[in-house]
């Protein structure tokens, strides 16, 4: 079967679905141009005297607040991000009553400015922070335009993003959520992840359905398991799409 069929047979799922879950990861971002932050180079070494998934770390936020903020503002703060076709695309199937959620890895929030209402962020957004003494709420902007540390304007306290660091547990309530939505579905679409990062990774294994349809540009452990599986760029697949 050529791609091409492939994306065809996709479109005609969709079309005969009406409770579609999307599970999502990293590869759905970098076509709105968000780099995959683990991804490094000379000029990456150059800055960093670490890896990302370091610095991205409990300890070394704990550790190391002002290194870890550098980062975090260089390489996790993509705020002039527009929503590519997918994210576009999934909206409408929300909007439309055929997609009932999205579970997504991704912590840049382009699936809610692209109109998604029902989004389950298994990592946090960069969109949401708070004072770790206060608890008062601050968005992004607010971090970006700060320096060093970011501090509370009300009490003067640290504030951490809503994000899930390294070494940090995930949100059990939202785990529930995800986990009743996935076993529920008649089609499960997994985007943009070669299914690696766990226990998020995990979640695809309580879809029972029978439509479970993977589009990745690189093969997954679970493209033996898949009832379709389509290597094109994920914004170019859901463009066929028509709602």
């Amino acid at each position: 079967m050529t791609e091409e069929e492939k994306i065809q047979q996709f479109v005609d799922m969709v079309d005969k679905s009406d409770n579609i879950v999307f599970f999502g990861g990293a590869g759905v971002s970098t076509e709105s141009g968000i780099p995959d932050f683990r991804s490094t180079d000379g000029l990456y070494n150059q800055q960093y005297k670490y890896p990302p998934e370091h610095i991205l770390s409990h300890t070394f936020y704990r550790e190391n607040p002002e290194e870890f903020y550098r980062f975090y503002r260089d390489k996790m703060l993509c705020l002039d991000a527009k929503p590519n076709m997918a994210h576009i695309k999934l909206a409408e199937l929300e909007n439309a009553g055929k997609l009932k959620a999205i579970v997504t890895q991704n912590i840049d929030g382009l699936h809610q400015k692209a109109g998604s209402k029902n989004v389950l962020e298994l990592h946090g957004s960069v969109l949401r922070n708070f004072c770790e003494n206060c608890g008062k709420f601050f968005d992004a902007e607010y971090i970006l335009h700060s320096t060093g540390v970011p501090k509370c304007d009300a009490c003067g306290g640290p504030i951490k993003p809503d994000v899930v660091l390294y070494e940090e547990g995930l949100d059990e309530d939202v785990i529930q959520s995800a986990l009743y939505y996935i076993s529920h579905a008649d089609m499960l679409i997994i985007g943009g992840t070669s299914l690696v990062v766990y226990p998020a990774a995990g979640l695809v294994n309580y879809y029972n359905g029978h439509k479970l349809v993977l589009i990745n540009k690189s093969s997954t452990d679970m493209d033996s398991r898949a009832d379709l599986v389509i290597k094109e760029p994920i914004g170019k697949v859901f463009n066929h799409i028509h709602v």
